[in-house]
């Protein structure tokens, strides 16, 4: 197990996280039909577990799970999260939601006002406590890690003024204004998610992001170059896994994630 800087507990004590593992992984079947994608085995271990020790040595302690596809195979494998040094929850999600209506299904079992949300899909190197820093910094509403990608025409593209606040958020622009795009992980003051409409499909890139913007709330993006790779293709699963058996994942990449499915 990993040890945790001295002063990493104490700057993240206050602060828990969420990880959307609900996705059925159809880009990956079939090694998908008989287990999650966050799961599958990498670099020896599912792959869930890196996502998990590196929440873990950023000082964030309290992880709530959101599931629904094969929901026992993560409880059944982590229990209550304690030989991670975690204390793991689980909220089922009964259908289909979507992004935003995943995170505001684990309303219920968040008891910290800053969130820390992570699509259960990405493998990143990047520094957790930094992007906690910048919402902290800015007072923000919503922080989202942002990435530099060579060509951003196929993802969430979000232009970012002189300070760093979002001024738009462009859902697979054919012209897009910036190479930053959306990759995969939040910072959520809980009054936003508490906001988040209950009991339907919500998209977060597309309905709860733009609203943000119209009511002229506050949304800062955080970029970085950490190491970032989606894994939801075959390819990009091969990759990812290899990357973690060399150690190498703190490497930048160019390349941007597919949408996770």
């Amino acid at each position: 197990m990993n040890s945790i800087e001295p002063d990493a507990a104490v700057e993240l004590g206050d602060v828990e996280a969420v990880i959307l593992v609900g996705g059925k992984g159809t880009r990956l079947r079939p090694l998908t039909l008989s287990a999650p994608k966050p799961m599958l085995p990498t670099a020896g271990k599912p792959f869930l577990t890196h996502l998990l020790s590196r929440i873990r040595d950023a000082g964030i302690r309290r992880v709530v799970l959101g599931t629904s596809f094969k929901a026992e195979v993560f409880e059944e494998y982590f229990g209550d999260g304690s030989e991670l040094g975690l204390e793991l929850s689980y909220v089922v999600e009964t259908e289909p939601l979507g992004t935003g209506g995943g995170i505001r299904n684990v309303l219920s079992a968040l008891r910290a006002e800053n969130v820390l949300v992570f699509n259960g899909d990405v493998l990143g190197g990047s520094d957790i406590r930094a992007v906690v820093r910048t919402h902290r910094e800015k007072d923000a509403d919503v922080t989202m890690h942002l990435v530099r990608v060579a060509d951003p025409r196929a993802f969430g593209c979000v232009p970012t003024d002189g300070d760093g606040r979002v001024t738009a958020f462009l859902e697979k622009t054919q012209d897009p204004p910036t190479d930053q795009i959306n990759a995969g992980c939040y910072v959520f003051k809980r009054s936003v998610i508490e906001e988040i409409p209950s009991g339907r499909p919500v998209s977060v890139e597309r309905e709860v992001f733009p609203k943000l913007l119209n009511d002229g709330r506050k949304l800062y993006g955080h970029v970085d170059y950490g190491y970032w790779r989606d894994m939801g293709t075959p390819e990009d699963f091969v990759a990812g896994s290899s990357d973690l058996v060399r150690g190498s994942r703190r490497r930048r990449r160019s390349t941007a994630p597919a949408a996770s499915a």
